[in-house]
């Protein structure tokens, strides 16, 4: 295999730029390299191979369900994050239209920094005559539950708040948003007068795709209904995710040709991933414990070390409540784009705004929802660390970003 060159004096690339994508775990590729050719069966077939594939996958479905506290029934396979948000949200509105709401009175709710594939269904249903609202953030990140209550109303369907910002690293407060949610059904019950009266609204739907290396994604004691999961964020394969879908709650499929995942989502199987999704689940969440210890020292040290080395540099979001491999920085007077392809000059990968949005947008969305300038939504960085991190890779990065920007 072809690899680039470090380009810097050192052996190896230096890799900040996990939220993006990680490394695939040596141990969830031996788990899937079964599954390509010795158990390669279509697990809908009925004979011998497909049975073999299908049994894997179930055991996949099972270990995914213990780790998330919830049902294997629960658990629904599709091809990555971005399909799961679509399909919560989606799967929502045209559960509730089934049951007789029209487009213009349905209201949904989700947050000003949502990840792209959360933002543009919201806008696309806007666009359907959907009633959509947008909770803001503050300084730090962080959403005004008090603004959420306000928001909540009859007509409200769905509220979809992440887990961590992909962008930041800032960690929403997902149980207490919960709360307010339950709460607000005990005393709105079947107000949105829907035939049959039998669907719990609003249901709450978390993109956790950000977080299982780094957080608690126990559904039970977050309260969600719905959650995404994604295998490329969890040193898993590429092209796997998960939607976690509570048993009472209904939501309709967005794509149609076959019976498999309880009928939610159609297409074979993709067994190989799905198995490497699961193996790579258990291990972060087995890790956990000590690499966010680990991680989370890295962290600080790197923040204390820019800070402390690069004139006018800022950090973007809570200072605490950011998950632990996260660290964005703006460098006002910079173009973001101009620095990241500096540093990849120099053997070094971070990102700039989402890896999802086109690059021909020049800033951050999320930078600007903070309540910051123009100045720094153009020149943030997003470093994020992961399991090869060491103090002397981030040693070098100050290095080099001091070299960069005061020559």
């Amino acid at each position: 295999m072809r690899t680039r060159p470090a380009s810097n004096g050192m052996k190896h690339r230096v890799y900040l730029d996990h939220a993006a994508t990680t490394p695939l775990d040596p141990l969830a590729f031996k788990s899937m390299k079964p599954f390509f050719s010795d158990y390669f069966g279509n697990p809908g077939s009925i004979h011998a191979d497909g049975v073999a594939a299908k049994q894997a996958v179930v055991e996949a479905r099972e270990k995914t369900a213990e780790l998330l506290a919830c049902h294997s029934d629960e658990i629904i396979f599709t091809s990555g994050g971005t399909e799961s948000n679509n399909l919560a949200i989606w799967g929502v509105v045209q559960s509730v239209q089934e049951h007789g709401m029209k487009s213009e009175d349905i209201h949904i709710i989700t947050s000003v920094i949502e990840h792209a594939s959360v933002r543009d269904v919201f806008r696309e249903l806007r666009k359907r005559g959907v009633q959509v609202s947008y909770i803001p953030v503050g300084q730090d990140g962080i959403i005004k539950i008090d603004e959420l209550k306000k928001a909540l109303k009859k007509e409200t369907v769905l509220v979809s708040i992440m887990y961590a910002n992909n962008e930041i690293g800032t960690i929403q407060p997902i149980s207490e948003i919960a709360k307010v949610i339950r709460n607000f059904r005990k005393r709105q019950p079947n107000t949105c007068n829907l035939k049959p009266k039998t669907l719990n609204l609003p249901m709450f739907h978390c993109d956790a795709s950000q977080v299982p290396a780094y957080l608690d994604v126990n559904v039970q004691k977050l309260g969600v209904d719905l959650m995404t999961l994604d295998g490329q964020k969890i040193y898993g394969p590429k092209g796997v995710g998960v939607l976690y879908k509570k048993r009472e709650m209904e939501i309709k499929p967005i794509l149609y040709g076959g019976h498999q995942e309880n009928g939610i989502r159609p297409g074979t199987e993709n067994a190989p991933s799905i198995i490497g999704f699961a193996k790579a689940l258990e291990i972060v969440i087995v890790e956990r414990e000590k690499e966010v210890k680990r991680m989370t020292e890295l962290r600080d040290y790197f923040i204390k070390k820019v800070l402390d080395n690069i004139k006018g540099a800022e950090l973007n979001g809570d200072t605490d409540e950011r998950i632990a491999n996260n660290v964005n920085m703006s460098f006002p007077g910079n173009e973001s784009d101009w620095i990241v392809l500096q540093l990849d000059a120099r053997g070094i990968s971070v990102g700039s705004k989402s890896a999802c949005l086109s690059s021909g947008q020049n800033k951050s969305y999320v930078i600007d929802e903070l309540g910051k300038s123009g100045a720094h939504a153009q020149a943030s960085i997003r470093f994020t660390l992961g399991k090869s991190t060491t103090k002397k890779d981030l040693d070098y990065t100050v290095q080099i970003l001091k070299e960069i920007l005061t020559q």
